[in-house]
């Protein structure tokens, strides 16, 4: 392994954060909104501070509700749809159209903040003035962008993922040096360290893969996913080290093994026909048509007119300047 290490920020997890959590400095509601361009600036600024990464990129929802999830669990994030994507007005600013989460007309858009969704392109422009990587998968969610980096740079440098999404906590593989830093309690200043060590210590989970097993059992209603009824964190962790993994707790069940009983047996095999599909939905796809660009962190401004003209319209100038310093850039 090189010293050579890989940042990923999962990058829509991190400008919501940052537009809920940054106060909106505008004297007036005529101005421009720019907390979540500001927070998410400086949080990458922080990030490449705290952790040295020498190669950086912002993962992208390019399809934020993948039809081929919907297909399996409709449910899937279906309390998040929005309006269609056609009913919405152009951006407010900026010259690309808001990439948050493209869609075609005759699909349905995530309910965003009114006030966030003409950010979105502003933190396109500025990451491309930077010339740090962004990267998206048409048909793909940025978690599944980021489980293809993880297993396109795995064993060839330490890769961090930076996410407040425990879905992504099952990537976790302390041999390979994929840490997971879970912003959700901590924020990127004090993020969990999402190692194996953290998922025993936490879950009661061995690694990344028994996570993704518990976490199926478990469910998660923010993502629309039933799980199995009367079953948490805790009792799904026992089932799963006792059984050795979801497939061999499910053969316990339809074998009849006498240690599942009564309305614990009950419930698994009323959730028979979600278990089958739940893991092609849960688990990230490590191989989507993600572009093979250089994400080296950039040595020089990308786009100098481009960057000058966002610090000067939109006030960023100094979030802009702590990237450039974290960056080396002069």
């Amino acid at each position: 392994m090189t010293t050579e290490r890989l940042l990923l920020l999962d990058s829509a997890s991190l400008y919501f954060r940052a537009f809920y959590g940054v106060p909106d400095q505008r004297s007036s509601a005529d101005e421009h909104p720019t907390n979540a361009l500001r927070g998410f600036l400086d949080m990458i600024a922080t990030l490449v501070n705290a952790h040295r990464p020498t190669h950086l990129v912002a993962c992208w929802d390019n399809d934020w509700r993948p039809q081929f999830r919907v297909d399996l669990i409709p449910s899937y994030k279906a309390h998040r749809v929005g309006e269609p994507a056609g009913s919405a007005s152009a951006p407010a600013a900026g010259d690309a159209p808001d990439q948050a989460h493209p869609a075609s007309a005759d699909t349905a858009a995530e309910e965003v903040p009114d006030d966030l969704a003409p950010q979105v392109p502003l933190i396109v422009d500025a990451l491309s003035a930077l010339g740090i990587a962004r990267l998206g998968a048409d048909g793909y969610e940025a978690d599944d962008v980021i489980g293809t980096m993880v297993e396109r740079y795995r064993g060839r440098m330490a890769i961090d993922v930076v996410t407040g999404d425990r879905d992504l906590l099952q990537l976790i593989d302390d041999t390979h040096c994929v840490r997971v830093l879970y912003t959700g309690k901590g924020g990127v200043r004090e993020p969990d360290q999402g190692t194996e060590t953290y998922l025993r210590d936490k879950y009661a989970v061995p690694n990344g893969e028994a996570y993704l097993d518990m976490s199926i059992l478990r469910g998660d209603t923010s993502d629309g996913l039933p799980g199995v009824k009367g079953i948490g964190d805790k009792t799904a962790a026992q089932l799963i080290a006792a059984h050795g993994s979801l497939a061999g707790l499910r053969e316990a069940v339809e074998s009849g093994h006498p240690s599942i009983k009564g309305a614990r047996r009950a419930n698994l095999e009323a959730a028979a026909a979600y278990l089958d599909v739940a893991p092609q939905v849960v688990r990230v796809v490590r191989d989507a048509p993600v572009a093979d660009v250089d994400v080296a962190l950039p040595t020089a401004v990308a786009d100098t007119r481009l960057l000058s003209e966002l610090a000067s319209t939109y006030g960023i100038t100094n979030p802009i300047n702590r990237v450039l310093a974290a960056l080396q850039i002069p």
